[in-house]
């Protein structure tokens, strides 16, 4: 049997045939009418800068800190004296090749907490500086390093230990490092003061803010803030996170010392690099977390 035509001369399968073809054709453009083309190779990613914090934390390299540079997104690590040459290897080998991405500078001398023997505050052989008076209810307090409370479960006013100030009676240290003492000799003053700076509340710190701090040791110091949410490793498992970092310099039995701008707190000392002789890097505890842990208040 022959098959029927069409006038056109092809044949019905041969017509559904073509018209099939040419609707396919019509799906392969795209929304903008040109042809369909391969999807691009994705192409690799550079971490963020919080996988790339998380990546430096996991190497739990002694005296190694880390803060995300706010204003450019990157990274930027510190290593100090301590960190071998093995060490500043495997450092670089984890992040060095994100280039842009990350940068890793030497710090003058060791990352450390600023407690030793002199003036401030005094137990258990060593020295710190109180941070800023506090209360909760009609109970009075004075915030500190945790690292300093930690160590020690008295405070007096000098070095004889022969005028007490009061117990220790919370620290969170690593992790955090803060410390509140209880005032339970009335004889001991507690203004609401830094200094002669009358406290009238508590601030936020922010990149490039200018701040002051004040220690046993070397007295006010001035400098502006680098870098918020900081991590430091200072060594023996010793790890703070969340911290304030500045340009201002600090010496042993600093540690406690308040930071502020104007008449607001921000934070207290929880340690650094560097000296008063050739500059430094310090780090802080905000202020904020002592006091919603405990239930405290400036005044």
């Amino acid at each position: 049997m022959t098959a029927r035509r069409t006038t056109n001369g092809r044949s019905p399968v041969k017509r559904l045939t073509a018209y099939a073809l040419s609707l396919l054709a019509a799906a392969a453009l795209t929304v903008s009418g040109t042809s369909a083309t391969a999807a691009p190779a994705a192409r690799p990613t550079t971490p963020s800068a919080t996988g790339l914090a998380s990546a430096v934390a996991s190497l739990g390299i002694d005296g190694t800190a880390w803060a995300v540079d706010e204003r450019g997104g990157r990274l930027r690590v510190l290593a100090d004296s301590t960190v071998s040459d093995t060490e500043l290897a495997r450092l670089r080998d984890t992040v060095g090749r994100f280039t842009g991405a990350v940068t890793i500078e030497r710090l003058d001398g060791r990352l450390r907490t600023l407690l030793s023997g002199g003036d401030g505050i005094y137990g258990g052989g060593g020295r710190c500086t109180a941070g800023v008076n506090v209360r909760g209810g009609s109970t009075y307090y004075f915030v500190t390093a945790g690292h300093c409370t930690a160590a020690v479960s008295t405070w007096y006013t000098g070095p004889a230990l022969d005028t007490v100030v009061g117990p220790t009676t919370g620290t969170s240290f690593p992790g955090n490092d803060f410390g509140v003492v209880r005032y339970s000799n009335p004889a001991v003053p507690h203004p609401g003061t830094i200094g002669t700076v009358d406290v009238t509340g508590t601030a936020t710190a922010y990149v490039g803010q200018r701040v002051c701090t004040r220690g046993a040791t070397t007295g006010v110091r001035c400098g502006v803030v680098t870098a918020l949410n900081a991590s430091v490793n200072y060594g023996g498992g010793d790890i703070v996170q969340g911290l304030i970092q500045t340009n201002i310099c600090a010496e042993p039995g600093d540690s406690g010392g308040p930071l502020y701008a104007g008449d607001k707190v921000i934070g207290v000392l929880s340690g650094g690099s560097g000296n008063c002789a050739t500059g430094g890097t310090t780090y802080y505890q905000p202020i904020q977390e002592v006091l919603s842990a405990y239930g405290l208040s400036v005044y």
